[in-house]
């Protein structure tokens, strides 16, 4: 029963590769084994269901088949994001009843989302699409929902009453919503509901025709009593200028402080910038072991990771910048990283420093790159990726260890030394 269940998945996903194009191509054929070599499908850990169908950016196109990816009952994770998708989102995709992750973000879907929505469901991320229509009230009901990510597409009327006691991430900005927003999403940023013209109430601007908050009535009044003695109303206003006074001399003494504060920081400016430019030019290696190759990485959507022909690897920049990095060596150049993704694929990153081109000539130059690295004794250039700020290399990792581990002996184990007679080989 089980070989029939995972060949049922493979004639699924063949038939969904068949009837889509894509870009890139995808080695799936019904000749090798689903579990280990299809790219971006991972299956249970008894190999007897695919459990994840992950195709980031591969450059699908049109709309998805239905009665295909549908068919995969025991999918859990489903991510069609950054490619060219179009029409209606199949109402059998959503209802996947083992679904708890549905990412089709950066598509071109259209029509109105599926009523019939997994009540599985705990992620879901529609965003950068053109769906339309009303958010169906079915959302209610998927109590397991954390996140709910619908910016950036038309739909219009009003934002049901989510009662979802785990929702932590809400965006709905930048659609034709309208009405006031519940109060069970009034706990949300505003971020997560701006550029919806017609939306208003908590945390945007109050709905119109909304009645001001009461003011406080005034008590009852009371028979005046006797008037205070002249020295008693002394008393009273000595007590009020000193309090006044005081409050003055408070905050000229916080506006001082602040003053200080701010020209000292100014003068340790410098000092600090000097002092971390002359560690770089000196190339210490007194950094950080770890760095993050992406903190100016910004442009995801515009620059995109570029591969060259034959790469089997099945990521998008997205993926990479959320990998974990581990410092490998760092040259004039630039600093190379071990990288780790999500589905545990390993590869080399070199991010390049001061390094001033042109988009054209760099992409000329890593195309020499590239064909350079077709040589056998050569680790090959697999992608790169440009922009203004910033230029990664992505390699192959060989975890044989490094050149100068076979050059030169080192650590407790025996190596060969390689001698010069090898090493002009």
């Amino acid at each position: 029963a089980e070989s029939a269940d995972l060949n049922s998945d493979k004639q699924a996903l063949l038939a969904f590769a068949a009837s889509l194009p894509h870009g890139r191509k995808l080695n799936w054929s019904s000749t090798t084994p689903v579990c280990t070599s299809w790219v971006g499908v991972t299956c249970t850990p008894d190999n007897s269901r695919v459990h994840t169908l992950r195709l980031p950016a591969v450059g699908l196109f049109g709309p998805i088949p239905s009665d295909t990816l549908g068919k995969l009952d025991a999918l859990e994770v489903l991510s069609l994001r950054s490619n060219r998708l179009t029409v209606d989102l199949p109402p059998d995709v959503g209802s996947i009843p083992s679904l708890h992750s549905l990412y089709l973000q950066h598509n071109n879907l259209s029509g109105i989302i599926p009523t019939t929505l997994s009540s599985s469901l705990t992620f879901l991320d529609l965003s950068y699409n053109t769906f339309d229509g009303e958010i169906p009230l079915r959302v209610q009901n998927l109590t397991g929902l954390t996140a709910i990510l619908l910016q950036n597409n038309s739909l219009s009327g009003p934002i049901p009453d989510l009662r979802l006691p785990k929702l932590r991430h809400l965006n709905m900005s930048n659609n034709n919503l309208s009405g006031p927003i519940p109060p069970s999403l009034q706990k949300f940023p505003a971020s997560s509901f701006l550029g919806n013209a017609f939306l208003c109430g908590l945390p945007l601007e109050p709905c119109p025709g909304t009645a001001p908050s009461p003011s406080p009535t005034p008590p009852p009044s009371v028979p005046s009593k006797p008037k205070k003695s002249f020295w008693k109303r002394i008393r009273t206003g000595v007590l009020i200028a000193i309090a006044a006074a005081g409050g003055v001399l408070l905050l000229l003494l916080i506006l001082v402080l602040c003053i200080c504060i701010c020209k000292r920081k100014k003068r340790a400016e410098p000092t600090a910038a000097s002092s971390s430019k002359g560690k770089a030019v000196a190339g210490g290696r007194a950094d950080t072991p770890k760095e993050d190759y992406s903190s100016s990485v910004q442009e995801a959507e515009r620059n995109k990771l570029v591969f060259f022909e034959g790469s089997s690897y099945n990521f998008d920049l997205e993926d990479l910048l959320r990998a974990s990095a581990e410092v490998l060596g760092k040259g004039s150049f630039g600093t190379t990283y071990k990288a780790v993704l999500e589905d545990s694929t390993t590869v080399v990153v070199k991010r390049l420093k001061e390094m001033v081109v042109g988009k054209k000539d760099f992409e000329q130059q890593m195309e020499i790159v590239g064909r350079i690295g077709q040589h056998q004794n050569i680790v090959p250039l697999r992608a790169y990726y440009y922009s203004k700020d910033e230029k990664l290399l992505v390699y192959d990792y060989v975890p044989a260890g490094s050149l100068a581990a076979v050059l030169h002996v080192q650590g407790t184990k025996p190596l060969e030394e390689l001698h010069w007679t090898g090493r002009r080989e």
